[in-house]
């Protein structure tokens, strides 16, 4: 029933440019002569002027970005350069402070930027991705390894106990002297001029990588001729897929767009076994067909640049280069959980197939016709059938009481003002980026302005795959910012006039996702440094605790109604949805950890044993079946040339999810034992859990929450894992 929901926190360059991160180190010489900056007056000189720094997106326009960023970068160096040669000596204030204050102006830009790049790519803002991506690294090397900078830096780092430092200002110092050094400030200068090439590589094959996979997302849809081969999908899907053809200018034919994941929806309800198997083999060539969009060389030289630099800063590989800023500290962890879950998974897995085994025999001696061996284009729909049989119902049943913006407003926005008391009010009046999005204003308890969120749900041609969280403005005292937060969904929007009818990995992925936005609601941090800067293996833990509102039965009969009617969910048919909570938890784990270990794999590959191109899906099928992944029917959520996460910022981190998963069970078992769906628990959740941002590290913030630390039993009970 309920399938990992997987998503991406994004984060934009902007925070690698403040400094707040140092993915992306490196940089040129700095001088004491700085050119002049340019002059800009344009759009993104000031903060916006309406409430909490919203952007003006019916003003911005996409020329307006370069002269932005040109200008911002040179302000931001100019800033940095002030820093850096300071006569006086360093002080937290007139260096780490002052870091914290600089690049007001390319934040801002390249916040929208990249949002926009995100959620509504369009050639220019793909030509101007391409351009800057080298120039932002190179920018970002300018910072990070300053030499004059890092001395300053360094030398109240190793004077740290004697500066009568809160704890908040300790922390700072500390991180920023552990990004200098990650970055590469403590190699010597030809070591430092390598990483500045490698930056600058790994910056144009990732923005490619990135294009290459919406390219082929796109040219992969698959055409139909007939309405008869859609059979099983309803009138309204079949009438998009129609409109998306004459899109593509192919009137009387059918387009099924695809989703970046390995396994479609469309799957679920198709009757034609011909038509399940293209989608499927559709999916799972992309990006290494050999046409223009073939990532296999890309991943080939990432992976290889990623290790080169992980050895130079003193890491065996770049897993543990990657872990060493972790809750996970190095692979090894990484690797006894992983693999401790994996058997169990894929013993489900085997499990659940045998049940559509049987019923494919069944329905085919049944029907006087041979029957045939599962495969994974058979997997999503005999696993409806099976699940319609076991609990008496399907998902064609559910759809019409979870209309979208019902579960929006009457059960994500309701179950947030039931636990933190925080209120909602939607902002017609705000400028939108596309009209198909909905703004609303967040209140705190006390009705002050708390948050602005912005909610955009539908899939399309200019928009990557899944779901996720940004921020265009992010919380922070020292700059005196409250934030202004989105989630994206890819839900297939309906032909015009049509009500927008969820499945339930939909309304799951909904609740997920503003776990994040709750995140970034919330955050009390002093400095923006600390703002939503959690370890990945963190990051998800606030969104998977959110999902458990999604089948309480308090916030499910509220918001669980009829479309047409308004009548509320039958309770027998809300029961069966509560009681097949853990159905098919096997094969979503299973393709979870498919995705997980072999981005380990990946990752932990010494230089010298990285593959060329020509080997890359050789590797994968290795990797896979090395770690038991040896049941064809179930492949992994993402295969290699697809896996976005993997060649952006879950590099060595997607297994994350699962990792932060521990920590969500734990936590939901903690609120049901609490008594649940109260103020007081949302309270204490808010006040030790989403509030401190990275002021306070990480892995004490589940026992600041609890009084114990996390175990793995719950994940276990949660995901069904734990039955003989």
């Amino acid at each position: 029933m309920k399938r990992p929901v997987v998503c991406t926190l994004a984060i934009a360059i902007a925070t690698v440019i403040s400094g707040c991160a140092t993915s992306t180190p490196l940089a040129h010489k700095q001088e004491a002569s700085m050119p002049a900056a340019p002059t800009y007056n344009g759009i993104f000189a000031a903060a916006s002027p309406l409430e909490l720094n919203y952007p003006q997106f019916d003003k911005i326009a996409d020329r307006d970005f370069a002269p932005a960023f040109d200008a911002g970068m040179a302000q931001q160096l100019r800033e940095i350069d002030a820093i850096a040669n300071n006569p006086e000596p360093a002080s937290f204030q007139n260096t780490v402070v002052a870091m914290e204050k600089s690049g007001q102006l390319l934040n801002r830009a390249s916040n929208v930027f990249f949002n926009l790049v995100g959620t509504d790519k369009n050639d220019a803002r793909e030509k101007l991705e391409t351009e800057y991506a080298p120039k932002f690294s190179a920018h970002s090397d300018a910072i990070s390894l300053n030499p004059k900078l890092f001395a300053r830096i360094k030398s109240l780092y190793d004077a740290r106990d004697t500066l009568g430092l809160d704890a908040v200002d300790k922390r700072l110092l500390e991180k920023r002297y552990q990004d200098f050094v990650r970055a590469g400030a403590a190699l010597s200068e030809a070591q430092q001029a390598r990483i500045r090439e490698i930056n600058t590589q790994m910056s144009k094959l990732g923005t490619q990588f990135n294009q290459n996979v919406l390219a082929e997302v796109n040219a992969s849809a698959v055409v139909v001729d007939s309405r008869e081969e859609l059979k099983g999908m309803s009138d309204e899907q079949i009438a998009a897929a129609a409109e998306a053809a004459k899109t593509r200018n192919l009137p009387g034919k059918y387009v099924i767009a695809l989703l970046n994941t390995t396994g479609q929806p469309a799957e679920t309800q198709l009757e034609s076994r011909v038509l399940r198997q293209r989608l499927h083999e559709a999916s799972v060539a992309r990006g290494s067909r050999g046409n223009q969009w073939d990532n296999t060389g890309i991943v080939s030289q990432i992976l290889k640049l990623r290790a080169e630099r992980a050895r130079m800063l003193g890491y065996d590989t770049s897993a543990n280069f990657v872990l060493a800023d972790e809750t996970a500290a190095n692979q090894d962890n990484v690797n006894k959980m992983l693999r401790a879950l994996a058997p169990k998974a894929v013993t489900n897995a085997r499990r659940e197939g045998g049940e559509l085994q049987a019923m494919i025999d069944a329905q085919q001696k049944a029907a006087h016709q041979a029957s045939f061996q599962l495969q994974p284009w058979d997997w999503s729909y005999y696993s409806e059938k099976v699940r319609a049989e076991k609990f008496s119902f399907d998902e064609a049943q559910l759809k019409p009481y979870f209309e979208m913006k019902n579960v929006l407003e009457n059960g994500v926005f309701y179950a947030a003002n039931r636990l933190y008391g925080i209120s909602f009010k939607e902002r017609t009046d705000l400028p939108k980026y596309r009209a198909d999005t909905f703004t609303y204003e967040v209140f705190d308890k006390d009705g002050s302005p708390l948050a602005i969120f912005i909610f955009d749900p539908y899939a399309r041609a200019s928009k990557r795959g899944g779901a996720w969280m940004n921020t265009y403005v992010s919380q922070s005292a020292l700059l005196g910012e409250k934030p202004v937060v989105a989630n994206h969904l890819n839900i297939p929007k309906p032909s015009e006039g049509k009500p927008t009818l969820l499945t339930w990995d939909e309304v799951t992925t909904a609740f997920h996702e503003f776990g994040h936005a709750l995140h970034g609601f919330f955050q009390d941090v002093r400095y923006p440094y600390f703002s939503m800067n959690v370890p990945r293996d963190f990051v998800e833990y606030p969104s998977q605790v959110n999902e458990m509102w999604a089948d309480w039965p308090e916030v499910l009969g509220h918001y669980a109604r009829h479309y047409q009617t308004g009548a509320a969910m039958p309770k027998p048919l809300l029961d069966k949805v509560i009681a097949a909570s853990k159905f098919n938890q096997g094969f979503a784990t299973t393709e979870y950890l498919e995705a997980a270990m072999l981005d380990q794999r990946w990752h932990q590959l010494p230089l010298e044993q990285i593959p060329d191109a020509p080997g890359v899906m050789a590797f994968e099928a290795k990797a896979l079946k090395a770690d038991g992944f040896d049941y064809a029917p179930v492949p992994p959520r993402y295969r290699t040339p697809y896996f976005s996460h993997i060649m952006g910022g879950y590099a060595a981190g997607y297994y994350a999810y699962i990792w932060s998963e521990v920590l969500a069970a734990n936590t939901t078992q903690w609120i049901r034992q609490h008594g649940g769906l109260t103020q007081e628990n949302g309270a204490r959740v808010r006040a030790t859990v989403l509030a401190p941002g990275g002021q306070i590290e990480a892995g004490k913030l589940f026992p600041n929450l609890s009084g114990y630390e996390a175990r793995i039993e719950p994940l276990l009970e949660a995901r069904g894992l734990n039955s003989k």
